[in-house]
């Protein structure tokens, strides 16, 4: 039991996330990459200390970690299983990806996107929105990779 609800919690969460990845690689970022430099600055310092500060994002976060543990605890006496073992990589992808790369890639390019004075942002702006752009399809990626590992896992579990 403790396994499905920690399965069934690590689905719902992941998948979640990944639509807001989906909306921000595929909708914002075609919006953004479209901006000059003071543009880009100016957005930037509109969406991201909504974005930080978004229980939305804090909550998935850590329901994307803690939900496959509970599983994973409820799976314990199979760790050999193909369940287990699935489970294990979509949270070793989930802390890889939006956990890890948000705090030690993503939050520091924020900080220096900003610092930026909109009107006059620095030269290397197309390096940073590059960076923005790559951290963002990084963390889509391993998102998505561990949606499917968990909902594999999951199918696997309840439909054995």
């Amino acid at each position: 039991m403790l396994a499905a609800i920690g399965l069934l919690a690590a689905v719902v969460a992941t998948a979640l996330w990944s639509g807001l990845l989906l909306m921000l690689t595929t909708v914002l970022h075609p919006v953004y990459a479209g901006r000059d430099a003071a543009g880009f600055a100016r957005e930037m310092q509109r969406f991201l200390p909504i974005a930080q500060r978004s229980p939305t994002n804090y909550g998935l976060v850590i329901a994307m970690v803690v939900a496959p543990v509970v599983a994973l605890v409820g799976l314990w006496g199979e760790p050999s299983g193909v369940p287990f073992l699935l489970t294990s990589l979509g949270l070793a992808l989930v802390v890889a990806g939006p956990l890890l790369t948000s705090r030690f890639g993503a939050e520091p390019n924020y900080a220096v996107m900003l610092a930026w004075a909109p009107d006059a942002p620095p030269r290397d702006w197309r390096h940073v929105r590059a960076r923005w752009l790559r951290l963002n399809w990084i963390r889509a990626a391993a998102t998505w990779a561990a949606l499917a590992l968990l909902v594999a896992a999951t199918s696997l579990y309840l439909i054995p």
